[in-house]
């Protein structure tokens, strides 16, 4: 593959590379999305309230409501795409503990379930959790096989910093060479600036020789 940059569009044309040189190595993709395919809530805790406020959350962050799932007994399917997907993130071959909740108006919120969530789990980019008693879930995360393969490839995870260390030194070359065409541009800027002030210079002194000639009378000499 090969990429033709002009002299304007040079560091835009840097970071593409950088961008093709990702997408060259799969290994290089060190996060993976994790979305709700469907689920099934079998009961509520609520006494006072038929309808069960759920919502997934993982340890430390932001806790993701799930509006459509109003009834017991309903199995709700997703496509995706919905306001409030995905619900977490998972890096390298890291696990979160997450799990499923039950809002309460009263007392701390109800649990369904927690358990540990990680790329593992996936198979074939789906993994189904289910509670006999209280939920049955299907997740999916399409890139979790590639953090799996990653970070058990030894030649792209050398005792867990082979990949991390390489993204540095990308990082810095990127950096560098960003810098560089910086500098050149910077002084292709000076040279342009410094001929014009020559030629200013030079087309001053003619002026001056006229004004000279004038006083003199030799303007009309010849």
């Amino acid at each position: 593959m090969s990429v033709r940059c002009s002299v304007n569009s040079r560091v835009s044309c840097v970071f593409l590379l950088f961008w093709t040189f990702l997408n060259c190595f799969p290994g290089f993709v060190l996060t993976a999305v994790v979305t709700l395919d469907s689920i099934q809530i079998y009961k509520t805790h609520e006494w006072l309230k038929a309808k069960p406020t759920v919502y997934f959350q993982c340890k430390g962050e932001n806790r993701t409501g799930l509006p459509d799932v109003k009834n017991t007994g309903v199995e709700y399917s997703f496509k995706g795409e919905e306001s409030w997907q995905p619900l977490t993130v998972l890096s390298d071959k890291k696990c979160k503990r997450c799990g499923l909740y039950e809002k309460d108006s009263i007392k701390a919120d109800d649990v369904y379930e927690e358990w540990e969530l990680c790329p593992s789990d996936f198979t074939n980019g789906k993994y189904t959790r289910t509670n006999e008693k209280e939920f049955s879930a299907t997740f999916l995360c399409q890139q979790c096989h590639t953090l799996t393969a990653s970070s058990s490839s030894p030649g792209m995870h050398i005792g867990g910093k082979g990949i991390h260390i390489a993204i540095i030194v990308l990082i810095v070359l990127v950096v560098s060479t960003v810098m560089i065409i910086g500098g050149v541009a910077v002084f292709k800027y000076w040279q342009k600036k410094k001929r014009q002030q020559d030629q200013a210079r030079f087309l001053k002194l003619f002026e001056d020789g006229d004004d000279i000639e004038d006083e003199l009378g030799l303007g009309h000499v010849i």
